[in-house]
């Protein structure tokens, strides 16, 4: 075996990958699987948005675009953010990306090292971790209690932070959890970060659109005090049902571009030209498909909420936004992994257990409800069964 660099040993994964590969192992042995597992919606991308990626080739887009994405497609990015977020940015600070990962990446590369910390929500998404370690840097656990619906303590937070904290990742609405942060809390955070003018802020809001019982979005983009040192994470594959299309963006404060930029010309050099005129597509044409599916995904919390309830051992508080519900199973007496594996080879139900999400998701499971009611209410009748 080759000598790889020891920092790759940090690495760790998305087990709901894992998972999918599992229960499609299964099924094509003909096990009947439900899968709950994976956060991808099961709806198609709107016709109108791959229309345009067909038109975008057929008119010849075939070549390398800027490495910070076409200026439509920017100056569309930041018209979307005027609306939604009631925002101003500029279009030349918004980077387009291969997916909301490379963000991530970036940022987490930009301040990680040896020596330096960054604060991040556990349970969270487990990439925010694994780059974190493969920096090199200290990964500093916020913590998302079942008991605050699964938002963080300002207080608690600002105790956190130390001469040597870098950056703070915020994710809201959140995955694995669904949990909302209350913008009091918000309020509050940004009041007490005044006292740390060198930590910089990842406002991871993929799952923006996504809201339910009226929640209106708080983004960080939002409070002038941090404006100049927070990154916002977003993109097309939540919202517009585009996960395979790999296509995101970011927005930087002006003093951290230059160094988004290089890494993109390092890294992938720029997105296929055909997705990026898919995404002004999607942000300029009718919105329809976001606000069916934002119905049906509320309709489908409702019944999987109901239904876990009624599951022997467990107990799911109501999420507030995204897709996921993150249920209590401490009353089944079993660990996060002992039941997911049980759950998906003897009741052919695939979910993904909260350890996956960090040592803090032991005793939940994350369910993702980006599947039908028929499917949610099987699945929950079947793990029923099983607990029973």
């Amino acid at each position: 075996m080759p000598k790889l660099a020891a920092n790759l040993s940090q690495l760790g994964t998305e087990t709901a990958f894992e998972v999918l590969a599992r229960a499609g192992k299964l099924a094509a042995a003909g096990k009947d699987i439900i899968n709950l597992g994976i956060g991808q919606p099961d709806f198609k991308t709107p016709p109108h948005i791959v229309e345009a990626a067909i038109k975008a080739m057929r008119d010849g887009h075939h070549g390398y675009t800027p490495a910070n994405g076409i200026p439509a497609l920017r100056e569309a990015v930041a018209a979307d953010i005027a609306k939604y977020r009631k925002v101003e940015i500029d279009p030349d600070c918004v980077m387009i990306m291969p997916g909301g990962k490379p963000t991530m990446f970036f940022a987490i590369i930009m301040f990680g090292e040896p020596g330096a910390e960054i604060i991040y929500p556990n349970p969270g998404f487990p990439i925010y971790e694994s780059m974190i370690r493969y920096s090199g840097a200290t990964p500093v656990p916020m913590r998302l209690l079942e008991e605050n619906g699964f938002a963080f303590s300002a207080d608690e937070v600002l105790a956190q932070i130390t001469p040597r904290t870098r950056l703070m990742i915020l994710n809201s609405p959140a995955n694995p959890t669904g949990g909302v942060v209350p913008k009091e809390e918000f309020d509050k955070l940004v009041a007490g970060l005044e006292k740390w003018p060198d930590v910089v802020i990842l406002a991871d809001e993929i799952y923006a659109r996504i809201l339910y019982d009226g929640r209106e979005h708080v983004t960080l983009l939002s409070y002038p005090e941090i404006r100049d040192r927070v990154i916002l994470l977003d993109g097309w594959s939540k919202t517009y049902a585009m996960t395979g299309w790999r296509l995101g963006y970011s927005v930087w404060p002006k003093d951290l571009f230059y160094y988004a930029e290089k890494l993109a010309v390092n890294n992938h050099s720029c997105v296929n030209a055909p997705t990026q005129y898919a995404g002004i597509a999607a942000l300029q044409g009718p919105q329809d498909a976001v606000d069916e599916m934002c119905k049906a995904f509320d309709n489908r919390r409702r019944v999987i909420v109901r239904a876990l309830n009624q599951i022997p051992g467990f107990r799911c508080v109501e999420p507030g936004g995204a897709f996921y519900a993150f249920p209590n199973i401490e009353g089944t007496g079993m660990t996060a992994k002992e039941l997911q594996n049980k759950m998906l080879n003897e009741a052919g139900v695939a979910t993904v257990a909260g350890t996956s999400f960090g040592a803090m998701g032991e005793g939940f499971i994350r369910f993702s409800y980006a599947a039908s009611v028929q499917d949610i209410e099987r699945a929950c009748d079947k793990l029923r069964a099983m607990l029973a």
